[in-house]
């Protein structure tokens, strides 16, 4: 066993004046299975980076832990895997690799294909397997989830089940529940640690929040009657004031001390009250530091005349050769929310893609209502540079909506300055979400939109799509997020 310590650790970047951390102390056991979860742009990747020592800080992180993180870059992903392997690690024991590589589902075929070959999920299953056959090493893995179909996902999640020593970084809550002992929690004023997943240290946030919001209320309260009470009494303070002023007669000479004693009391007591509202707002400037909080979204998507509004017969999508789905048959009517699910490379953005009206190599019929509004957000956000101010112009979106919405969406106003090629792979995401949010359309297609995205606006944009119930075909691999969204799930993979 080993300890990492954490000490007074605070950070910021240099050209800006708030700190990501400040006066953070915590301690983490090495053998623990950490979720390291937070908001986008809280510094998730940057606490993995300092204890990494990859940046200068203030404070201490004391530990003889060796780290290592994923995800790593391969140095010459064209050769076979088995050469690429000895390259990343030429200390490595292969036979370790090898069990490892057997444990988290890969067939050993692989080691005869280059590493650029290998699907998002095999070459995420791959640098795992090279991690993990490493001893006594600690391993920083920072979103693995990422372009990871469901049961790639499961597979991976049964496997660090299995393992411990590492701080897992995922908005997934159903991973989470499966493989982490622990929660670091990065919240708006300071890192927290608790014991168990993602669902018990939910309901327990839950919990406190509900605590710490009837107590601001409480206190709220309180402050309201104690500035009414200090107002009061300093009115009756001046006013018992004003008779030492300007009183020479004899009544007033025979009632000095008295008079006097009277207005000390008075203003004792309004600076007693005056004291317990400094204290009490004190106090209420404390809670809520922790409470995260989420502002609804709202949509009025459009109505169209038809029922139907797009209907899929036998259609085969090939590339050259290739065929990646066949026979795949499919109605959208009206009011449905439909979640498209399937393998990697089962052809389901190739599907949304040729609703949307590109042009996509395929066979067979797309029926589509005329004059369907379609609102498309696509899965690939490296395109998004320049500002935002150009983006509102290019797509004729209305730009306070559009502003408010990114607000909603935990979008600093500093953010609204900077380049979009500036932003994280979440905010960039939420640009697009925020746009598709402007856009009145008979039918929304998202192209797995939960990419990079927060839990708490997971949670956000989850309960906006139970509550205004538009029209959607949605490709996602967050089980939880899907479940609880749609109202049919069609399985590509079985369309053959």
């Amino acid at each position: 066993m080993s300890l990492i310590d954490v000490r007074n650790l605070s950070f910021y970047y240099e050209g800006t004046y708030d700190y990501i951390f400040k006066n953070v102390n915590l301690q983490m056991d090495t053998r623990w299975r950490l979720g390291l979860i937070g908001r986008n742009g809280r510094g998730k990747t940057t606490f993995l980076n300092l204890l990494m020592g990859k940046m200068e800080y203030q404070g201490k992180i004391i530990t003889d832990t060796v780290f290592d993180y994923f995800p790593f870059k391969v140095p010459n992903s064209e050769k076979k895997l088995m050469e690429a392997i000895e390259e990343v690690d030429e200390n490595c024991e292969f036979w370790k690799v090898c069990r490892e590589m057997t444990q988290i589902g890969l067939d050993m075929d692989v080691l005869e294909q280059t590493f650029d070959t290998l699907s998002h999920g095999e070459q995420t299953k791959v640098m795992l397997a090279i991690l993990f056959a490493r001893e006594n090493h600690f391993l920083l893995i920072d979103e693995p989830t990422n372009h990871l179909d469901m049961e790639a996902r499961e597979v991976v999640r049964d496997y660090l089940s299995r393992k411990e020593g590492f701080i897992l970084v995922s908005h997934d809550r159903h991973f989470l529940d499966g493989c982490v002992d622990h929660i670091l929690a990065v919240n708006r004023q300071e890192i927290d640690i608790e014991k168990g997943n993602f669902s018990s240290w939910w309901e327990n946030k839950r919990r406190r929040d509900a605590f710490e919001q009837a107590e601001n209320a409480r206190l709220e309260a309180d402050i309201r009657r104690l500035k009414m009470a200090a107002g009061q009494a300093r009115r009756w303070a001046d006013k018992v004031e004003s008779t030492k002023i300007g009183k020479k007669s004899m009544e007033y000479e025979r009632n000095r001390d008295y008079v006097g004693e009277k207005s000390r009391r008075m203003q004792q007591r309004r600076k007693n009250l005056e004291h317990r509202q400094e204290k009490e707002i004190e106090a209420k400037k404390k809670l809520l530091k922790n409470v995260e909080t989420t502002e609804t979204l709202s949509l009025k998507p459009l109505t169209h005349h038809k029922a139907c509004l797009v209907e899929l017969r036998n259609l085969q999508i090939s590339y050259g050769e290739k065929v990646v789905c066949r026979n795949v048959n499919l109605k959208v009517n009206q009011g449905q929310r439909i979640g498209l699910k399937g393998s990697n490379g089962c052809g389901k953005s190739s599907i949304l893609k040729l609703i949307v009206g590109e042009d996509v190599p395929h066979e067979g019929q797309i029926l589509t209502a005329q004059g369907l509004k379609i609102s498309y957000v696509p899965q690939d956000t490296s395109w998004l540079t320049g500002h935002l101010k150009e983006f509102v112009q290019n797509y004729e979106l209305d730009e306070t909506l559009f502003l408010t919405l990114l607000r909603k969406m935990d979008f600093s106003r500093e953010q609204f300055e900077k380049p979009m090629q500036t932003y994280s792979s979440g905010q960039k995401k939420k640009v697009l979400l925020a746009m598709s949010l402007c856009q009145q359309a008979h039918l929304y297609i998202w192209d797995e939109p939960l990419n990079y995205i927060d839990i708490f606006s997971r949670m956000q944009i989850e309960n906006f799509i139970k509550n205004t119930c538009p029209t959607m075909v949605i490709v996602e691999h967050d089980r939880k997020f899907l479940d609880n969204v749609t109202d049919s799930i069609v399985s590509i993979d079985f369309q053959y």
